[in-house]
C-alpha cells in the first residue's frame, strides 16, 4: 500500500507539472503569436481577452470548438491593396497585357492599359466581373493555379524587398495562426475569387485548407462539355475541369451573409474585415449572436510604411464607433506591416 501510495503520489506530482508546463507554454505562445502588435494595442487587448474567455470550460462565455467560426475579408485585412490596385485585378492587368498566350479584345487592352498608366480602373459592375472572368476561360484549374502563382512571384509595385505573393500584414497572419491554435475554425471570406485566393493562402496561411477559402465564383466546365449545360452532361474519363469564364457571384456586401450562411452553415463569432463592403458580413457576426461576438476593421492610418488614407481610415474609426466595431491602427497597433527587410519605395 505504501509503494502504491507513493507511485500515485509521484504520479499526481507529475500531472500537476505537466498541466503547469502546458498552461506556462500556452501563455508564452500567446504573446509570442501576436508579437508584431504593440504591447498595449487595444484591438490585441480586446481579441486576446475575449479568446480567453470563450475558450475556458468554466467560463459564462464559453464557447464550444464546432461554433468558434472566425471570418476574414482578404484585400486590406490581410493583405496589401492600396498599391497599385488589388491583387486580382492587378492579375487581370497581366493577363491582357503581358501573357502572349491570350488574344485579348481592343476594349480589353484600353481597359487594363487605362489601369496600369493612369490609375484609372471601372466601377464595380456586372460587366467589369464579368470581363475578368472571361479573359481565363479555357484554362484548367491546374494551369490558372499555375498562371497566379508565376505572377505571385514579381516583384511588390511600390516596395522594396517584397514579392506580390508575399504582401500578407504580418500581424494578421499572427491573428490567423493564434485563433487556430486556440480552436477557432477561419474562414477567408474575400470579394477576389476563390481560385484566385486559394494559391495567396496556401503560401501564407497553411494552416487553412482550401475549402477555409470562400470568394467570388466563375463556372467551371468539364473540357468536352462545351455549351452544353451541366444537368446534361456527364463527367467521363479523359474530361479536365477548365474556367467556364462567366461570373456567377460577386462576394461583397450581403453577398458575404449569404455565402457564409450556405457554406459553413454557422454564425461566425468573430469577424475581420476593412471596409463598408464587409459591413454585412461583421454586422452579421455581432448581432443577434447565441455566443459573444466582436467584429473587428482595420483602418489604412499608416502613411509610412504603407499607403495609408488618413480621410478613410478616420471615417472608419466612426464608423467604428457607429456600429460597435473595434478598430484596428495599422499605425499604431503594429510595430511592423510586412516584416523586417520590406520598405515602401
Amino acid at each position: 500500500m505504501k509503494i502504491n501510495s507513493k507511485k500515485h503520489l509521484l504520479e499526481n506530482l507529475f500531472l500537476v507539472f505537466a498541466v503547469a508546463l502546458l498552461t506556462f507554454s500556452c501563455s508564452r505562445a500567446t504573446n509570442e503569436n501576436l508579437s508584431s502588435w504593440t504591447e498595449n494595442a487595444p484591438a490585441k487587448k480586446a481579441l486576446v481577452e475575449y479568446v480567453e474567455s470563450v475558450t475556458k470550460k468554466d467560463s459564462a462565455d464559453f464557447i464550444p470548438l464546432e461554433n468558434r467560426i472566425a471570418v476574414f475579408d482578404l484585400d486590406g485585412t490581410l493583405i496589401l491593396e492600396t498599391d497599385p490596385t488589388y491583387f486580382d485585378w492587378a492579375l487581370f492587368e497581366h493577363r491582357v497585357l503581358d501573357d502572349p498566350r491570350y488574344n485579348a479584345s481592343e476594349e480589353e487592352r484600353e481597359i487594363a492599359r487605362n489601369s496600369r498608366e493612369k490609375g484609372i480602373m471601372p466601377n464595380l459592375s456586372s460587366k467589369r466581373e464579368s470581363m475578368v472572368s472571361k479573359v481565363y476561360t479555357g484554362l484548367s484549374l491546374k494551369e490558372f493555379e499555375e498562371f497566379i502563382t508565376d505572377f505571385m512571384e514579381q516583384d511588390q509595385p511600390g516596395f522594396i524587398g517584397m514579392k506580390r505573393g508575399e504582401s500578407f500584414y504580418k500581424p494578421m497572419v499572427e491573428v490567423v495562426n493564434y485563433l487556430s491554435e486556440n480552436g477557432f475554425t477561419v474562414y477567408i471570406c474575400s470579394g477576389t475569387d476563390r481560385l484566385t485566393v486559394r494559391p495567396l493562402v496556401a503560401k501564407n496561411l497553411p494552416v487553412l485548407r482550401p475549402y477555409q477559402v470562400i470568394g467570388s465564383d466563375s463556372t467551371i466546365i468539364s473540357s468536352n462539355q462545351g455549351e452544353i449545360d451541366g444537368l446534361s452532361y456527364t463527367f467521363t474519363k479523359g474530361d479536365e475541369l477548365i474556367l467556364g469564364g462567366k461570373n456567377l457571384v460577386k462576394n461583397l456586401q450581403m453577398n458575404k451573409v449569404a455565402v457564409i450562411a450556405q457554406e459553413v452553415g454557422v454564425q461566425p463569432v468573430l469577424a475581420f474585415g476593412n471596409a463598408m463592403s464587409d459591413a454585412s458580413m461583421v454586422n452579421y457576426t455581432i448581432n443577434n449572436n447565441p455566443y459573444k461576438a466582436l467584429g473587428f476593421m482595420l483602418c489604412c492610418d499608416d502613411t509610412e510604411r504603407e499607403y495609408g488614407n488618413p480621410k478613410k481610415a478616420a471615417q472608419m474609426k466612426s464608423d467604428c464607433e457607429k456600429f460597435g466595431w473595434i478598430p484596428i491602427s495599422m499605425k499604431d497597433d503594429w510595430k511592423t506591416i510586412y516584416g523586417e527587410g520590406v520598405k515602401r519605395r
